[in-house]
């Protein structure tokens, strides 16, 4: 079986990036401490006010209690009002042709 692959886009609203950064780097530390994540990083644009979470999960089960996680819970209170919009793609990682 595969591992899952997550890439979450976040928008920041207009005017809220500074705001919102903070609480998306919050995330870093406590999801690689979780059981089943293989790798979870954040990536900042360029331009400032979109970020790219990259995320790796032995399964959807461990995605989904990711989740269901405080610091998610968290994110999501704290974040109200900041993020203007999230993209989200989950798939598996496909191997070389050779």
């Amino acid at each position: 079986m595969s591992t899952l692959i997550v890439i979450a886009t976040v928008h920041a609203k207009p005017g809220m990036s500074e705001a919102l950064r903070p609480h998306l780097q919050a995330l870093i530390a406590p999801t690689l401490l979780e059981h089943g994540c293989m790798r979870y990083e954040l990536n900042e644009s360029e331009e400032g006010g979109r970020w790219m979470f990259v995320e790796q999960w032995a399964s959807k089960a461990h995605l989904d209690a990711h989740l269901k996680t405080a610091h998610m819970a968290h994110l999501q209170a704290a974040a109200e009002g900041l993020i203007g919009s999230i993209e989200l793609f989950t798939g598996a990682q496909l191997p070389a042709i050779a």
